[in-house]
């Protein structure tokens, strides 16, 4: 039985950490839009690492940006929202994770660079976020589909794609991705991805007939059994099994639909497992041509720093 709730989840607090940049700013416009959709809660943050600390002139500059690139992604004619901005030192890695667990956020949106090979190698504060964030995280990147508007804060979600491997993770991966295309009446696609096999035992895609007793023909079974049935009333469902790499698969499904997002889990059977550059989920936010949403469970409280070093 499938585990997904079938009520709309309730983003109440968002998290937007920035740069000075520009191309940081563009992840603000996600979090704002999103914060007036939901009428939550925004927490802006930069974070100064400890090694450059700020003096106070410098702390009065980089308020002062941020201010200023906040106020390029704020329309008037959109709706208010109650928004606070703050300035922390300390590794983005940790400072991040701490505020989002002290603040009990509900979602956490950034930028990051495509930097794939680097980060192949090293990672990045993205790809870390996404395996230690006490909530969700929407990852954004430059030259990508776009769901919002850059002249207003309208949300234009049309296609959502949830890459599903039946684990407790991309359960909860279907869940967000069931609740945001139930919010703005997008398409939700689910996407399993078999072991690769001989191209001629099977099609590249199999959303047939329940009769064949295929393995493509009971993964579409369970795909469609993981779906609320009162779903089917006011949205429309795609269900694709394709075998190969699936993080590959992932990816080309994703270009090739045109999806305006990709949730997934952060970890799982065969969308987490760890490889030597990385993994599944690890490339998706790497080369996806659109944002991507890992779902992580929420877990608000921490051990507090006082307490740690105690």
């Amino acid at each position: 039985m499938s585990m997904v709730i079938n009520q709309r989840i309730k983003f109440e607090r968002i998290l937007c950490p920035i740069g000075l940049t520009a191309d940081s700013g563009d992840a603000l416009r996600y979090a704002i839009a999103l914060a007036r959709a939901y009428r939550a809660k925004l927490l802006v943050m930069h974070c100064i690492a400890a090694y450059a600390a700020a003096g106070p002139m410098d702390q009065y500059h980089v308020e002062t940006s941020l201010q200023d690139l906040i106020a390029k992604h704020l329309f008037p004619h959109s709706d208010s929202f109650d928004m606070d901005v703050t300035v922390v030192d300390g590794d983005p890695q940790i400072a991040i994770t701490r505020e989002a667990a002290e603040r009990q956020i509900d979602l956490i949106v950034m930028r990051s660079r495509r930097r794939p090979y680097a980060a192949a190698l090293l990672g990045s504060t993205a790809e870390t976020l996404c395996r230690t964030a006490p909530c969700p995280v929407l990852i954004t990147h430059p030259r990508e589909q776009e769901w919002v508007g850059a002249t207003n804060n309208e949300v234009s979600l049309q296609r959502v794609l949830v890459a599903h491997d039946f684990s407790d993770d991309s359960e909860l991966a279907l869940s967000y991705g069931l609740s945001l295309a139930q919010e703005y009446q997008a398409e939700l696609h689910l996407l399993h991805v078999l072991p690769l096999r001989q191209r001629s035992e099977a099609p590249e895609i199999a959303n047939l007939p329940l009769s064949a007793g295929t393995a493509f023909d009971k993964t579409v079974n369970r795909l469609r059994h993981a779906v609320p049935d009162e779903t089917y009333l006011w949205c429309r469902v795609k269900h694709v099994v394709r075998e190969g790499h699936p993080y590959r698969e992932v990816l080309d499904y994703a270009q090739e639909q045109m999806m305006d997002l990709i949730c997934m889990g952060a970890s799982g059977t065969g969308f987490g497992m760890h490889a030597l550059f990385g993994s599944n989920a690890d490339r998706v936010l790497r080369q996806a041509s659109c944002p991507t949403l890992i779902a992580r469970p929420l877990k608000p409280m921490i051990v507090s720093s006082a307490a740690q070093t105690r």
